[in-house]
């Protein structure tokens, strides 16, 4: 990189929310140079290397190979170098640290994700939509990040890229692919508190003299204890790709994945939290209700294979051909009821093993390029897609009695597992989407460009679930997309999107007939600024979420010749508010990460929704890799807050509602790192620096969990 220096100004801010976006035009008199490069479309890319941002075309909100500052809606681009400095390992790990998002565990094995007040639905690989069901986990929230290169998350409805879902977000993980035409790679050993190490290898090499078949392979192993009592985990990733040149215009990618979860001790929801007497408890951060024997083991197997051909200088065509498989097999144990509190017994236990399958395949077909309209140059997308999914869920009958729990103050996990019978089928049942959509990108004038777009989308499920027969879904609805840009000055662009999205849902009417799917409609505008060459990006955006048709109880009523309730669809929920976001390189050297979060989410009737997800979120990262006597040493920090949380249960020894909550908290990290000239590079992450105490969930099943205390990794790395 390259920087040069002259004066500047900045206003300072009066409020700590405005701070963080502040940060971004701090020192806005420095400049960079970036690289510039071509990528297999043929499509000029800007890549800032070794930063927080991204000015690499991205096609996960609307198709178009547009840049973030392109895009009508929020993006955020968590960067390899970002999943790097803050040792980020799973999914979930990103998800606490991107602007705007936020997760919610379950229990040991299971986390929901949700953005502006609704749950995320949508998860894309490679742009692939993928359909996960965080009621029957298989570990997909638990998705090692080993093999992927960054992760992008758009905000707000998705429906012009995935089809089916909530107006929340959309989160896309993009896998490495082998770009090197010389050997290079890295190995990397780590250890950290309660005695988890792992072991880390990615190695690209050419196959071929001239390096238009290149090879890369990743693979991981990570096997250690946690904070919570008797919970082990063991972590194996493997993945392999071979990109191609088979001309100059074409290139074949064609890999495969597998990464395995196998844990002990796993817990099947979270700790009580009531005593006998109706008080309530108070758990040491450690106490678990799992067995030693209880496990969620899951694994994640993808096949892909994508084709990319260039046509002259402007055209492109891309298909794919995806295949992902996730089975779970769980040998699980759930205690509830109220404790008493002087002798510890009273809970009563209930055990459980399944086992889970999904198959997913897809096939889609993407053509990109420009056309000349009136003396200007126009960007167009066509595409389909097809994606089919059979999932099996499979329960053991139980053939031996299950003991007492005994006193659950001196619960030491040996509690003996039962004897198991035969195997039946409660869950069969297939998901179809498919689609066909079409967005173009039209320059009115050097400064203003729109971007309109729709999707003809197709859902459908049919089958059986828990003996409960399901056919339901909606086909050819349309979605449209709007977006407006208009670039102040350069570098400057306001901008204003109208995007949607639609969910079925299976609730029926009084009559028996299903009731319409779920519409959301995202209403967005703001400004995003580009400065030093795309090295550091911000963006301030307003946003209004509508959410309609969403199934209400119709009391007195039930679905003809069935004993199941009936419901009306009402207008729903809405939520409004506002995010600012700042990402990139203000000095040489110091890399940020910074954003802030504020809406309100409210039912018809002005409650407010989801609320075991925050609606005030503020995150902040910067590191700092020092010049001159220095150089090689880096060091960083952060902070990540949340408001309130809770959620309103009923004590089941007074009968009265009362409020469980989760107060809001400030998480605490730190990192530093010293890179030496032959490639070695040691570094030390701290999480949770004041061992803060806070939930990592609370109010599901009406239980709760702790949240990760202070822990420490060190990570010993060689790049060649």
């Amino acid at each position: 990189m390259i920087f040069a220096t002259r004066p500047h100004t900045c206003a300072a801010s009066r409020h700590a929310s405005i701070s963080l976006c502040a940060l971004a035009c701090v020192l806005s008199a420095n400049t960079a140079q970036a690289d510039e490069a071509s990528d297999a479309d043929g499509a000029k890319q800007i890549v800032v290397t070794g930063a927080y941002t991204s000015d690499k075309a991205l096609a996960s909100g609307t198709g178009l190979d547009l840049t973030i500052q392109e895009t009508p809606q929020s993006v955020t681009v968590i960067t390899t170098q970002r999943i790097k400095d803050q040792g980020l390992h799973t999914l979930t790990d990103v998800v606490n640290n991107a602007a705007g998002i936020s997760s919610q565990a379950y229990d040991s094995s299971r986390n929901g994700f949700s953005s502006r007040g609704f749950t995320i639905s949508d998860y894309q690989v490679d742009g692939i939509p993928v359909q996960w069901d965080v009621g029957f986990s298989a570990g997909e929230s638990l998705l090692d990040l080993a093999i992927y290169d960054h992760v992008e998350i758009v905000r707000g409805a998705t429906g012009l890229m995935t089809g089916a879902g909530n107006p929340s977000a959309s989160i896309n993980l993009v896998r490495k692919h082998a770009t090197s035409q010389e050997l290079t790679g890295s190995v990397a050993g780590s250890y950290a508190s309660w005695d988890r190490w792992s072991l880390t290898g990615d190695i690209s090499t050419p196959i071929t003299s001239d390096g238009t078949v290149r090879a890369r392979v990743v693979g991981r192993y990570a096997k250690g204890d946690s904070f919570v009592d008797y919970l082990q985990d063991r972590t194996g990733i493997a993945y392999g790709v071979v990109d191609a040149d088979l001309s100059p215009t074409t290139l074949l990618s064609v890999g495969a994945s597998f990464q395995k979860n196998d844990p002990d001790g796993s817990q099947w929801g979270g700790l009580p939290v009531w005593f006998s007497d109706g008080s309530r408890t108070d758990w040491r951060r450690s106490k678990t209700t799992a067995a030693k024997w209880a496990s969620w083991q899951s694994t994640n197997a993808t096949q892909f294979l994508n084709l990319t051909q260039q046509i002259g200088s402007n055209w492109t065509i891309k298909g794919y051909a995806n295949h992902t498989q996730n089975k779970g097999k769980l040998r699980l144990l759930y205690l509830s009821g109220t404790l008493d509190r002087d002798t510890g017994e009273g809970l009563s236990p209930l055990a459980s093993r399944y086992q889970s399958r999904s198959d997913q395949i897809d096939f889609g077909l993407r053509v990109n390029g420009t056309f000349a309209l009136l003396g200007r140059e126009h960007e167009l997308t066509l595409g389909a897609s097809y994606a089919k999914q059979n999932f099996d869920y499979y329960s053991f009958a139980r053939t031996s009695d299950l003991g007492s729990t005994g006193n659950f103050f001196e619960w030491d996990g040996s509690f003996e597992e039962p004897q198991w019978g035969e195997r039946s089928q409660v869950v069969d049942r297939t998901t179809k989407q498919w689609g066909y959509y079409a967005a173009t990108r039209l320059s009115l004038a050097d400064p203003l460009h729109v971007i309109v777009g729709a999707r003809l989308s197709s859902w459908t499920r049919e089958g059986n679930y828990y003996g409960t027969a399901q056919d339901y879904g909606d086909r050819n609805r349309l979605l449209p997309y709007a977006g407006v840009l208009y670039d102040i000055v350069p570098g400057q662009t306001l901008y204003a999107s109208y995007t949607k999205i639609f969910n079925p849902q299976n609730y029926q009417d009084r009559n028996g007939d299903f009731l319409p799917p779920v519409t959301g409609v995202n209403y967005e505008a703001g400004l995003k600024s580009s400065y030093f060459d795309g090295a550091l990006t911000t963006s301030l955006a307003v946003f209004r979420i509508e959410q309609d048709n969403l199934g209400q109880i119709d009391p007195d009523h039930m679905v003809p010749g069935t004993t199941n309730q009936a419901y009306t669809a009402a207008e729903g929920a809405h939520s409004k508010g506002f995010e600012i976001e700042a990402n990139g390189r203000i000095l040489p050297g110091w890399e940020v990460s910074a954003s802030y979060t504020g809406f309100k989410a409210r039912d018809t009737n002005g409650v407010r929704i989801n609320t075991l997800s925050p609606q005030r979120l503020a995150r902040l990262f910067t590191t700092y890799a020092f010049q001159d006597g220095l150089e090689g040493l880096a060091v960083g920090g952060g902070v990540s807050w949340q408001g309130f949380t809770y959620t309103d249960a009923t004590n089941p020894v007074t009968s009265k509602t009362e409020r469980l909550g989760n107060p809001s908290y400030a998480l605490v990290n730190l990192m530093a790192r010293y890179r030496m000239n032959n490639g070695l590079s040691a570094q030390v992450n701290v999480a949770n620096l004041f061992d803060k105490t806070y939930y990592s969930q609370i109010g599901f099943y009406s239980q709760y969990a702790y949240g990760q205390p202070r822990s420490v990794t060190a990570t010993l790395r060689y790049e060649f």
